[in-house]
């Protein structure tokens, strides 16, 4: 029997008091369908989870996949499809933060990336967990806050007893787990499932009783595993089983009920944002909040702020106000950055299109059909647009009617930079360990690069290149930086220290003379454009604590800004290193900063976000 979601269930019924049955649940979770050995081991769940007739549905929390790749997710739905009862099932870290689709396949694929359903007298509700797109601390997507919101506020799930699933920890794991725990604790929660973890852990968060599932991975032993979980007389047992065989384990077991969290009286650590009364020079001039996550950057042109968002939309702002002038709606998430030029705006949209709309208006000029989704930002020179996609492409179309200038079609990997154009050249990564120099004339091949890494994971794909002094330089997560001879490819010097662990966060000082990069222990570097290894020059005085935003850092007017992954932003003296001041706008990703000049910038998180700040 196929199952796909419905979200609502019995929503319609309006039920204020249901009484509860005894039944039994599979709980599965980090299959990781497309490692080693993530398809066979999850078609073994599935046959054994249908041998059991006692078992009435299925839920799945996350890592579906082991990279979000299309391919993976069409797997992993076939040997799901097999199921014989209901199921159930929410993305998780890996299917979200290296999709070629913007996480679009997966809701294509699966319906959604919610569910909400009520079975014997529970009500069963579950969001995404993120990190969409951009390496950082998971989070909630706000589009999925919102939703929870409404699905909450229905009578028939107002005073049932819940279950909330996620793939993360309802704790600091997520940027914003509060937004969510104080959602729930309006309701009559007794029970929290989670994955992530790869192992059986009872939990706890905030007093509300929470257990983690092992991973259905084989993890060195010949078979893998999973969870029963039994509802009976308000108890809650979680026994492990082995698939295939008749091993059972019981581990684990959770008394549910009512804990009145409404009328709890107990505090929680949350977000302070008490810093910025150090800083009372700085000030918020308006602040734009969308119901979907912003997870790219804005473009400034005139008295106009143009921005994304992750529901297909590209809106510009006006600059004075951060009133709304229009609107343009995509048929698919948003990841990339709006390139400006005149009177055009260009995005790409992860629903297979490039388009070209006017800056004035917002009405369209032209789309360019692709093979499949874009999430790579677009940059515009000399009346062409450069962009990449995830269809192994690379092209050039004219800026004023969308016709195809030059293709590039030897892409391994799908594309998500900004490219660097520099001296007759473009150069970006992708997310299969290579890195490419293209002729901006005429698209051909000057040189490509490849890191050696074995995992794709480790691919200079998300930093935007900086280039000066006929060097590239470029950042991985495999925490390497590398210096590349702009003409040639050739490596110069290609460093890691264990004390200064740089991730994707880079930029090009004003001078030429610096790359300023962010460590994972959130330090700022200036590293030498022209020394013949990675030579610290300069080191600015803060600590930001854990760090791995992929952000760029940018100068303007001598003035640093540094993003970070917990809603901060610093700005640091270029001259002196020394702070000037910090700024905490909200709890989630910096997911860009446009410095305006004249002490002014704005800032976009990835909760939503757009905030116009002058100091």
């Amino acid at each position: 029997m196929k199952k796909m979601y419905f979200l609502l269930g019995l929503l319609a019924c309006g039920l204020t008091s249901i009484a509860q049955s005894s039944f039994k649940f599979a709980f599965v979770t980090d299959t990781h369908v497309g490692s080693e050995t993530g398809a066979a081991d999850l078609s073994r769940t599935v046959q054994d989870i249908n041998a059991d007739p006692t078992l009435k549905f299925v839920v799945l929390t996350g890592d579906i996949t082991e990279f979000g790749a299309d391919s993976e997710i069409k797997l992993a739905k076939s040997i799901l499809d097999s199921l014989n009862k209901p199921w159930y099932i929410i993305p998780g870290n890996h299917d979200a933060n290296w999709s070629e689709s913007g996480s679009n396949t997966f809701k294509k694929i699966f319906g959604a990336e919610t569910f909400a359903f009520q079975y014997g007298g529970y009500g069963f509700v579950a969001t995404a967990c993120g990190p969409n797109m951009r390496m950082g601390p998971g989070q909630v997507p706000r589009e999925n806050i919102v939703w929870l919101d409404s699905i909450l506020k229905t009578p028939a799930y107002k005073n049932i007893p819940l279950v909330f699933l996620n793939h993360y920890p309802q704790d600091s794991a997520l940027n914003n787990w509060y937004d969510v725990l104080d959602r729930l604790k309006q309701t009559n929660v007794q029970l929290i499932l989670c994955g992530h973890g790869h192992n059986n852990h009872n939990l706890n968060f905030e007093n509300i009783p929470s257990v983690m599932g092992r991973s259905n991975l084989r993890a060195g032993k010949p078979v893998g595993g999973y969870n029963i979980v039994s509802f009976d007389n308000g108890m809650a047992t979680f026994t492990e089983k082995t698939p295939g065989t008749t091993i059972t384990k019981q581990w684990n077991e959770v008394k549910l009920y009512d804990h009145h969290f409404k009328a709890e009286t107990a505090t929680y650590p949350r977000p302070s944002y008490a810093l910025n009364s150090t800083y009372s020079n700085v000030k918020e001039v308006w602040q734009y909040q969308d119901d979907s996550d912003i997870g790219s950057g804005v473009a400034v042109t005139g008295n106009l702020v143009i921005g994304s968002d992750t529901n297909g939309w590209l809106f510009a702002l006006d600059k004075k106000t951060g009133k709304k002038k229009w609107a343009f709606r995509t048929q698919g998430k948003i990841y990339a950055t709006p390139a400006v030029s005149g009177d055009y705006v260009v995005i790409a949209s992860s629903d297979n299109n490039v388009y070209c709309v006017n800056v004035n208006t917002g009405k369209q000029v032209w789309q360019f059909a692709t093979l499949k989704p874009d999430i790579a930002c677009p940059v515009i020179k000399n009346d062409i647009v450069y962009v990449g996609g995830s269809d192994g492409h690379f092209r050039a179309l004219a800026l004023a009617t969308g016709k195809l200038k030059w293709d590039f079609a030897e892409v391994k990997g799908f594309v998500v930079t900004k490219p660097l154009i520099y001296q007759d050249k473009i150069y970006f990564g992708c997310w299969a360990n290579d890195f490419y120099a293209l002729d901006i004339t005429t698209g051909k091949l000057a040189w490509k690069w490849n890191n050696g890494a074995s995992n794709r994971m480790f691919s200079p794909a998300a930093c935007y290149p900086a280039g000066t002094n006929n060097r590239i330089f470029i950042v991985a997560p495999d925490r390497y930086m590398t210096s590349l001879n702009a003409t040639t490819g050739e490596v110069i010097w290609r460093k890691q220290i264990p004390t200064v662990r740089v991730r994707e966060s880079m930029g090009l000082s004003n001078d030429s003379s610096l790359v300023y990069v962010k460590t994972m222990e959130g330090n700022v570097y200036g590293v030498s454009t022209t020394a013949d290894t990675m030579q610290l020059n300069w080191k600015a005085n803060v600590a930001l604590g854990y760090e791995i935003c992929p952000t760029a850092i940018v100068e303007k007017e001598g003035v640093v800004y540094v993003p970070t992954n917990s809603g901060l932003v610093a700005a640091i003296d270029s001259k002196t290193a020394n702070v000037l001041w910090q700024h905490k706008i909200s709890n989630a990703l910096v997911s860009s900063i446009y410095a305006l000049g004249n002490k002014a910038l704005v800032v976009t998180t990835m909760d939503g976000k757009i905030t116009y700040i002058n100091f």
